[in-house]
């Protein structure tokens, strides 16, 4: 027994408890901001003697993995009976998916720009490329028609349990689509399946609430693991500290100055006011390094905090946690594929570059949003573009540290979709979103007789201290008209 790994664990203990302690005076956002620096200061304390903190973080991290099936299938469902007609369906998908692949056009024009105006690894030493080993690399290459293939369901059981969203997605949506041409033709027909579909969302939404209000304690103990690993490889990340600070700098400008223009321009809200309504999303997302883990907070997030309606909350986040994915789909390959081009001298023009980027475009059309999908994505577009592995492999040391801000970029993007779509649509609450967080009353569960039920930790603290001002905004203040498409 290591007596330094029992110690790390009791002192994150002792801040855990003191997290809840301050729950009723400091508020959730606030909690799980302030337990990323306390857990950055344990993982620097206690470096390399984690072993015990680091289930804090997984068990958090499986619980939102085993909420991800049930929640895409009841939220998929339960959006078509909210759109109502088979038209309102296909307009909703149709904008969801174009809005989620313009974010990524974007990102990959953003880092073209960007890392050949710096010439990003221009002078960049490539040692040891000999002894890179790139074989596990070149096993996850797969024939593009496989990967199609893959896409559509064999057995739902099956990838449920091996957490195959996009397969799962489909398959919903062929049931939601079918639901629908049923309903208009034969109401009475799917009523008692309407009934089921409600009461399991209303049930699955219940045990989300439960687990995102643990969010604060699971962040500190994923960050103290990650800080942990990290100080524990700076001789590794040192040579490619510079590649680690452009992805950076990429991911931010994308995720805040080009999204914050997207909400500006396209959603017509205050794009300060939706950071600071998004940020348990992107929190969570910066420490559990996963978007279908995220997915969850996401939904409550979009639902709760920004004013999206659920229907359309539970149709276009899971989407976005599946396709596009600026970050791992486009930020990340071709800046890999740039700095190890410049690395070597590579002569490469502007039609290779071009077919760079409609690789990260294709690519993005089916991008698991789970810890390691980036290595994926990177190796199928290297491996596409007849690029060297090794490009890949070198900088394999700081692919974790570089996922944070990769997935914070992915969930932003999935985020800011998802309220465009819900402003184009004229579904945006407004008192919501200006309310910065309070639930609305047609969202709040309710008992039998109508009185609401409680809520979860996260929901029911200071945050809603003006809840009852913003219930009756809601009733008598009129959602803003769609925007033109």
């Amino acid at each position: 027994m290591n007596w330094y790994d029992l110690a790390a664990l009791a002192v994150v203990a002792m801040l855990i408890l003191g997290l809840h302690l301050a729950r009723r005076r400091i508020g959730f956002t606030a909690r799980t901001l302030l337990a990323i620096p306390l857990g950055v200061a344990v993982g620097v304390g206690f470096q390399g003697h984690v072993e015990y903190v680091e289930p804090i973080g997984s068990i958090y991290v499986n619980g939102l993995m085993a909420l991800v099936g049930p929640l895409i299938i009841v939220s998929i469902l339960s959006s078509v009976t909210g759109f109502g007609t088979a038209g309102t369906l296909r307009r909703v998908g149709l904008r969801s998916v174009g809005w989620l692949v313009l974010t990524t056009g974007i990102a990959i024009v953003l880092t073209l720009g960007v890392a050949l105006s710096l010439g990003v690894g221009r002078g960049a030493e490539l040692g040891g490329g000999s002894d890179v080993d790139t074989e596990s690399l070149s096993r996850i290459v797969r024939p593009v028609p496989d990967v199609v293939v893959d896409f559509f369901p064999k057995n739902i059981v099956g990838d449920l349990a091996d957490g195959k969203v996009i397969p799962v997605i489909i398959f919903t949506l062929l049931i939601a689509v079918a639901y629908a041409a049923v309903a208009g033709r034969e109401p009475q027909v799917v009523e008692p399946v309407t009934r089921l579909i409600e009461a399991a969302r209303v049930i699955i939404y219940r045990v989300v609430g439960y687990v995102i209000a643990l969010t604060p304690y699971a962040v500190l103990g994923l960050t103290t693991v990650a800080v942990s690993d990290a100080a524990g490889n700076r001789a590794a990340l040192w040579s490619l500290i510079g590649l680690l600070g452009i992805s950076y700098l990429l991911c931010f400008v994308d995720a805040y100055l080009v999204n914050g223009v997207l909400l500006r321009v396209a959603a017509d809200v205050n794009p300060l006011t939706w950071f600071r309504s998004f940020l348990p999303a992107q929190t969570t997302a910066f420490t559990t390094q996963s978007s279908i883990g995220t997915l969850p907070v996401t939904t409550d997030v979009l639902t709760h905090r920004i004013g999206v309606p659920r229907e359309i909350a539970g149709f276009t986040a899971p989407l976005g946690a599946n396709l596009g994915m600026p970050g791992c789909a486009a930020i990340w390959p071709l800046l890999v594929a740039i700095w190890g081009i410049n690395a070597t001298g590579m002569a490469y023009g502007a039609a290779d570059y071009a077919v760079l980027a409609v690789l990260c475009l294709l690519v993005s059309l089916g991008t698991a949003g789970v810890p390691g999908t980036a290595t994926i994505t990177t190796t199928t577009v290297l491996a596409a573009a007849g690029l060297p592995l090794e490009f890949l492999a070198l900088t394999l040391p700081i692919s974790t540290v570089a996922d944070m801000a990769r997935t914070l970029t992915n969930v932003t993007a999935a985020g800011v979709a998802t309220t465009i779509v819900a402003r184009r649509e004229g579904r945006l609450d407004d008192a919501v979103f200006l309310s910065r967080g309070v639930v609305t009353t047609t969202e709040v569960p309710t008992d039998q007789d109508g009185h609401r039920e409680p809520l979860p930790e996260h929901e029911s603290e200071h945050e809603h201290e003006h809840e009852s001002d913003t219930e009756h905004e809601s009733d008598t203040e009129p959602r803003r008209p769609a925007l033109a498409p």
